[in-house]
């Protein structure tokens, strides 16, 4: 059984930053994503990262500012957010697929989701 706990979310300003760690058990640790929904929009894929790092993706939106990172020895991913801006205010989930297969940010990939943590950048 796969369990995904999210944590580190929380309330900046802009500009600010926030690092999210995912501590999972039972993933295929070859491929994890972040991912975020904002209230009346569809979840969109933020970061993945594939075997240990040798394949990253961001969304164009974070390019430069967040960063994906990986912890095998801890089973916890992590999503570094920097320069925070209010449009990243979401719930954040990170993800994980039933196999060692991820392709970039696409939700179609994911098996198993944590509950989310909530990330809110005022203005």
């Amino acid at each position: 059984q796969v369990t995904l706990v999210e944590s580190g979310g929380g309330s900046v300003q802009a500009g600010g930053s926030l690092t999210l760690s995912c501590a999972g058990d039972g993933y295929n640790r070859d491929c994890m994503g972040w991912f975020r929904q904002a209230p009346g929009k569809e979840r969109e894929g933020v970061a993945r990262i594939y075997n240990r790092g040798q394949s990253i993706s961001y969304a164009d939106s974070v390019k430069g500012r967040f960063t994906i990172s990986q912890d095998t020895a801890k089973n916890t991913v992590y999503l570094q957010m920097n320069s925070l801006k209010p449009e990243d205010s979401a719930m954040y989930y990170c993800a994980a697929p039933a196999g060692p297969i991820c392709v970039g940010l696409s939700t179609t990939w994911v098996h198993d989701w944590g509950q989310g943590t909530q990330v809110t950048v005022s203005s």
